[in-house]
């Protein structure tokens, strides 16, 4: 069961393309109808101080649900803002893994070991890649970047400025939170990716790890179109390249990987990208840990999180 679980979230070895140019664009909603209504809303959660909600998305015509964690202070303190994480899932969808990321960030919060803070978990589907499909069906990046995080901002006591903002994920979520985060440096001041994959410039069946050569063939069907152009323009290599007058010094990077993780080759490559394009990083590889991202945060504590949030 295990292996299976491991071999789901491996299968996040997919980029992330495309929504439109700008958050403010005003013309969002996809000319194709969606695909996907039945996945746009999961079933609940249930960990400590988690909360499910959902809202309704134009650019998916469809309600859209997402889950919510707020921290004691949230409730003791009536008056105050909090800074956000957005945590973006791995592929097959990510409930499973909740509890424990919950439980992790409640216990350092609880503990002193981090500021008090609100954790969005969006609803990525179960191989979105964190974007708009070519075909229009699935405008992930536009529901995340353009309705989601205005809906949290309007309906929770957020601080709602981008030094306040951050974007972490794992896997599949790892790629997005590295795509996002280099798009819209406006919005994040700060992003982090955990096992991220796949941080290669070219996405085929023959690059990457075998045993899912198979489910790349799908993603870049389904996803991109079978458009190998779409997925490069849209990949962390060439938006790093893009943006990295507006991300370098000014957007806190993290960029970490286990040494038995299957993703270690490829983000090698991105570490090495982003030191020839001279954006200042963290880079860490992290001994003994495997495509777990329950390993990854206990072996990292929460040194990261302070230093962008203070405390």
């Amino acid at each position: 069961m295990r292996c299976k679980l491991i071999a789901l979230m491996l299968i996040s070895i997919a980029l992330s393309a495309c929504a439109p140019a700008t958050p403010t664009r005003a013309n969002i909603a996809p000319t194709a109808p969606s695909k996907s209504n039945s996945e746009w809303i999961t079933s609940a959660v249930h960990a400590p101080r988690l909360q499910y909600h959902t809202f309704t998305s134009a650019a998916a015509k469809s309600n859209v649900s997402y889950h919510i964690y707020t921290p004691e202070a949230y409730d003791a303190e009536t008056r105050s803002r909090f800074p956000v994480v957005y945590w973006l899932h791995g592929s097959g969808g990510g409930l499973a893994g909740l509890p424990t990321l919950v439980t992790f960030f409640d216990s350092a919060i609880r503990a002193g070991k981090m500021p008090p803070l609100i954790i969005v978990f969006p609803n990525g589907h179960t191989e979105s890649m964190w974007c708009d499909s070519k075909d229009g069906s699935v405008p992930m990046e536009t529901v995340v970047v353009q309705e989601l995080i205005p809906h949290i901002d309007a309906t929770f006591r957020t601080l709602a400025t981008r030094d306040a903002r951050m974007i972490e994920g794992f896997s599949m979520g790892g790629y997005g939170a590295a795509r996002l985060g280099l798009k819209y440096p406006e919005l994040f001041g700060a992003l982090s990716m955990l096992g991220a994959g796949p941080l290669q410039p070219e996405f085929t069946a023959e690059i990457g790890p075998a045993f899912n050569a198979q489910a790349r063939v799908k993603i870049l069907e389904i996803v991109y179109g079978n458009d190998q152009n779409y997925f490069r323009a849209a990949s962390p290599w060439m938006l790093a390249e893009q943006n990295r007058l507006a991300v370098s010094g000014k957007t806190r990077i993290r960029q970490v990987v286990g040494d038995r993780d299957a993703m270690l080759a490829y983000n090698r490559a991105f570490d090495a990208r982003l030191n020839e394009l001279n954006i200042p990083h963290q880079f860490n590889i992290v001994p003994g840990i495997d495509h777990e991202p329950g390993k990854l945060l206990n072996a990292l504590g929460t040194d990261f999180y302070r230093a962008v949030f203070g405390r």
